[in-house]
């Protein structure tokens, strides 16, 4: 057999390579992960390639002769028996001659195949005009076998692990977020915030994305519920501080605004349902293309997106349409922000933590930042709300900080941080924030019982009369704070 016949990657070709696979341990591990059966055209070919897949991934290694024996028996077409037989012959036969380059070009030979596969598969998308489909497959096919990185050698990049961290971040509006994020949201990082529905959980995007333009960084913000106009003008309420229903009155303010602005901001909308993150990418190509680089990118939401992977669960759709958005993350190298619905039971919550978040486990598995955004009704009539740290892949979690908002022009500020109950005091401060009316509030002082030991004692040494509901005693003796703090009720306490 001369190298003349192994051109083209045909049966000669394909022949070596089976030899290699069933001989060779070490190469066979180094290429399994895009190893496919349909990339031999033989259909013996394609039974042997099965059987060593199966084998290596529970043994990890090449079946042996004795083992291919007895799986041959289990094949019920006689035809196909024999040639699978003749075709396991002559691999187990075939000379050293050639290997060598059957190996190093084998990496060619399965991205040629999945091209071929690609380009066959995108005639009946092309009859419904799906070319970012076939653009996905196109480019999967060119990565196929390129990555031979095995990762980092422990023992011989010592010098990598006490470099200073490269990690480039782009800070959130909270300082105290930044503390536990150390730094904020990094290059490949997706973080998730979950809410309930009109909670303001698209005004904390736009708090971000705002922030992140204010600071110099370009900013890619994708809609998939509202309108761009829409949400260009929450974009000129959050930076202005004025709400967003009058913002129209503020043209000249808003146009002033703009031009101090450091970074730059695009809104694209895509219909919901119809936009894939493969959709995504390819916007991001053209802006890059047309001279905008994004640093950071906005998904509202990424639950709406499409996957290209049909199945008959939903959930099964959106594992893989939030597992395609991490690998987007790290394959840009850009932070991505997005936001997911609580349910039902979620919804009401005081603080939403992570067994009420919709399919939350999953999601948060994936992401490397997790937080809950909660505004009971009551919340919302008052401009409060509490956002919780439901996972954090770089410090803390499980804290809770209660925060006055105002979701008229995506206004969120920070009270106090406690991961427990705090106890009662004999006063309370409102810290100055802005209402939907765009007034600011002074602050207040509100007068509090201060009760003492003694207080208590007398309350239970007489807090035992017949007839008298619990409530109604602690009120009569002047324990209101211990009752509000027994209720979880001050508004203070997280």
């Amino acid at each position: 057999m001369t190298l003349h016949s192994l051109d083209n990657y045909g049966p000669n070709f394909q022949i070596k390579a089976l030899s290699c696979l069933l001989n060779k341990k070490e190469f066979l591990i180094s290429i399994h992960d895009i190893l496919e059966d349909k990339y031999f055209n033989n259909s013996a070919h394609q039974w042997i390639i099965k059987q060593i897949l199966e084998y290596h991934e529970k043994f990890h290694c090449p079946p042996s002769m004795e083992v291919l024996k007895v799986e041959l028996k289990k094949v019920d077409n006689e035809v196909l028996q024999v040639s699978i037989r003749e075709q396991l012959k002559q691999a187990y036969q075939s000379s050293e001659e050639d290997l060598a380059y059957v190996e190093e070009e084998f990496s060619n030979f399965c991205r040629n195949q999945q091209l071929k596969k690609a380009l066959m598969s995108s005639i009946d998308l092309l009859k419904v005009g799906d070319y970012e489909a076939i653009r996905f497959m196109v480019d999967n096919a060119l990565k196929a076998g390129q990555d031979k990185n095995v990762g980092l050698e422990y023992i011989k990049d010592i010098e990598s692990r006490f470099r200073e961290d490269d990690r480039i971040t782009i800070p959130t509006p909270w300082s105290k977020f930044n503390e536990l994020f150390q730094g904020g949201l990094g290059g490949g990082d997706f973080g998730l915030i979950f809410g309930n529905p009109g909670g303001g959980k698209s005004w904390s995007l736009v708090a971000l994305g705002g922030h992140a333009v204010k600071l110099g960084y370009n900013v890619l913000h994708y809609t998939l519920e509202l309108g761009e106009t829409y949400v260009g003008r929450r974009y000129d309420s959050f930076f202005l501080q004025k709400p967003v229903n009058k913002i129209l009155d503020y043209r000249n303010e808003v146009e002033k605004m703009t031009k101090e602005l450091d970074g730059k901001l695009i809104v694209k909308e895509f219909p919901t349902g119809k936009a894939t993150i493969n959709t995504i990418k390819s916007h991001i190509d053209k802006c890059e293309s047309l001279g905008f680089k994004a640093d950071m990118v906005i998904i509202d939401y990424v639950d709406l997106l499409h996957s290209k992977r049909k199945t008959k669960e939903r959930k099964e759709e959106i594992d893989d349409i939030y597992l395609s958005t991490k690998g987007l993350a790290r394959e840009l190298k850009i932070p991505i922000w997005s936001v997911s619905q609580v349910n039902r039971m979620g919804a009401k919550d005081a603080v939403i933590e992570g067994d009420k978040a919709a399919g939350s486990y999953d999601k948060m598995m994936i992401t490397d930042i997790a937080v809950s955004l909660s505004r009971t009704k009551e919340d919302k009539e008052d401009n409060t709300g509490r956002f919780h740290v439901m996972k954090n892949r770089y410090g803390a979690d499980g804290l809770t900080f209660n925060l006055h908002a105002d979701t008229s022009m995506g206004y969120f500020e920070f009270k106090q941080i406690s991961s427990t109950p705090q106890p009662p005091k004999p006063s309370k401060i409102v810290n100055n924030f802005n209402l939907s009316n765009g007034t600011k509030l002074k602050s207040i002082k509100k007068e509090e019982p201060n009760n003492t030991e003694e207080d208590f004692d007398k309350f239970f040494e007489n807090g035992k009369s017949e007839g008298k509901d619990f409530e109604e005693l602690m009120v009569e003796n002047g324990v209101q704070n211990i009752l509000r703090h027994s209720r979880g009720g001050d508004e203070d306490m997280v």
